[in-house]
């Protein structure tokens, strides 16, 4: 059509034709359909239900016949499932391949039901045909059920948005917190450490065995008798002492200036002065 004829027929259409475009693209009216425009023959067919495999179309189609499906009528079912893969394989051959595969395993269960079954023996048993395309809808649709419940819960992204807070590290500081046992651990740490830096200071102390001498002498004397031989120690004066007193008391005795008595065997052990030494002083 050229410029001229295009022209004319805008200016013998009414007014209100003009006025109201066919379309709008990008904001500017489309007075009339471009030449060009092509236009698949399939662009305008709408699918109505979306099924995701050969399964979901027959749960589809018994729960819309209202059906149990543990006694599925196999006649029906599979004319209505081919009916829809007939029609599916006239738009796309790629993605009817599943749902032949299917039809065909319909095809062959309805032929199984037509045959004339045997006659079985007492306790035997009658084979279902449909028993494994049962389970598998069975397990389909619990499976179906699960997503649906998953799909169900609150999703990040979609039901609700992460609140994200920037909180500065210097403003907030965070003290560890401390119990008994942190306490009893660093404790112990410190004794371990001062047992590596502890210095040993060894002194020498001038003991004399005579001057214990005459200490025991004294104490014999001021006491006029008999004196037990455990009276003699202190045990407060340390172990070093205490052995030097001992061998001022063996010293006296190998001296015979003091007698050493027993009455029997366990009993206590007395000292005296001896009877010469105590005459003299």
């Amino acid at each position: 059509m050229s410029e001229a004829a295009s022209s004319e027929t805008i200016a013998a259409a009414p007014v209100d034709a003009v006025l109201s475009p066919l379309a709008r693209i990008y904001g500017e009216p489309l007075a009339q359909m471009p030449h060009d425009l092509y236009i698949p023959p399939d662009a305008m067919a709408v699918m109505l239900d979306a099924f995701e495999g050969p399964l979901d179309l027959l749960l589809y189609l018994i729960r819309k016949a209202n059906v149990n499906v543990l006694d599925i009528p196999m006649a029906p079912l599979t004319e209505q499932y081919l009916v829809y893969v007939e029609a599916m394989r006239s738009q796309n051959l790629e993605l009817a391949a599943d749902y032949l595969v299917m039809a065909a395993m319909l095809i062959e269960i309805k032929s199984r039901m037509l045959l004339p079954r045997p006659k079985l023996t007492a306790g035997d048993e009658v084979e279902d045909p449909r028993a494994e395309l049962v389970r598998r809808l069975i397990e389909y649709e619990q499976m179906k059920l699960a997503a649906h419940g998953l799909n169900a819960l609150p999703q990040a992204e979609r039901d609700f948005e992460w609140v994200e807070v920037w909180v500065e590290k210097a403003l907030l500081r965070r003290l560890p917190e401390v119990n008994a046992l942190d306490l009893q651990n660093a404790w112990h740490g410190i004794l371990r450490q001062a047992r590596l830096h502890t210095h040993h200071l060894i002194q020498r102390e001038e003991l004399s065995v005579r001057e214990h001498m005459g200490l025991i002498l004294r104490h014999l004397r001021d006491a006029g008798g008999f004196v037990e031989f455990a009276d003699l120690f202190d045990p407060q004066l340390g172990a070093p002492v205490l052995v030097v007193h001992f061998l001022a008391l063996l010293e006296l005795a190998r001296e015979h200036l003091l007698e050493m008595t027993q009455v029997e065997v366990f009993a206590p052990i007395y000292l005296r002065l001896s009877d010469e030494h105590g005459v003299s002083r």
